[in-house]
């Protein structure tokens, strides 16, 4: 199937590992042209972009979700080069990642720590998407992506604020979808995913643990990064026709 994807101009936040590495690399093999952005990895970004086809197909943009001027700085400078977006896929987040055995209790957690991760999480994607929905509107066509996680359906031990995060995104782009003017609005939710940094390392401290989730999904497997990134491909394709305002699950059936 042809996703009409060549030449499109696609922006791809927190690409330097995991799922939005994964996507990127996708979008690239479908002839796309994709801007990556990374918060502190900047080498391994750079080693995207030479994945990706070098400067003539890509290049990396620093991005802080936590900070709005490099948002609106990061997304202007895609549109300085490229003349425009035409896909958005929000894939960064910023959050402190524990063992879950050492979760502290949500009224143990500091309250100046969770409001900044919250802030972080939706404020950020929505002033990221703001930045770049007019030029899609203008131009009559635009797709735009926002990760999510299962745990915004089902929760998960510690995740309070991780999951208002998720569920304040889906919540959004339920309104976005009425943007109109070509615009197609998703989120896909993953759920736990081999290939991502903060999978991989609960999997390090627990090796059975990618076993346990296996055999604890009706498809018997675990999703992998290149998984959600085809599903994030065609969401934002000329392929996608109708899909619109959607929270996708892809976990195997979880």
């Amino acid at each position: 199937m042809d996703l009409g994807l060549k030449d499109k101009r696609v922006l791809v936040t927190g690409a330097s590992t995991g799922i939005g590495r994964a996507t990127a690399r996708i979008f690239a093999e479908e002839g796309a042209r994709v801007a990556v952005t990374y918060n502190t990895a900047a080498e391994r970004a750079a080693a995207v972009v030479e994945e990706l086809g070098g400067a003539d197909r890509s290049f990396a943009v620093p991005y802080e979700l936590r900070d709005p001027a490099s948002v609106v700085s990061a997304v202007d400078a895609v549109v300085e080069r490229w003349g425009g977006i035409d896909v958005l896929v929000a894939n960064a987040h910023w959050f402190t990642w524990v063992d879950p055995g050492k979760t502290p209790l949500f009224e143990d957690f500091p309250a100046d720590e969770w409001m900044a991760q919250l802030r972080a999480n939706v404020e950020g994607h929505l002033l990221t998407a703001q930045r770049a929905l007019s030029g899609m509107r203008e131009r009559g066509w635009g797709r735009i992506v926002i990760l999510s996680s299962v745990t915004a359906h089902h929760g998960m031990r510690g995740s309070e604020i991780y999951s208002a995060a998720r569920a304040a995104v889906q919540g959004f782009a339920r309104g976005l979808m009425w943007s109109r003017g070509g615009v197609l609005v998703n989120v896909v939710a993953p759920g736990g995913t081999t290939g991502t940094d903060s999978f991989d390392s609960l999997a390090m401290m627990d090796p059975k643990i990618l076993e346990q989730a296996a055999n604890e999904t009706p498809s018997g497997r675990l999703s992998t990064a290149e998984d959600v990134g085809r599903l994030i491909a065609f969401l934002c394709s000329e392929a996608n026709g109708n899909i619109n305002g959607e929270v996708i699950h892809i976990a195997g059936g979880r």
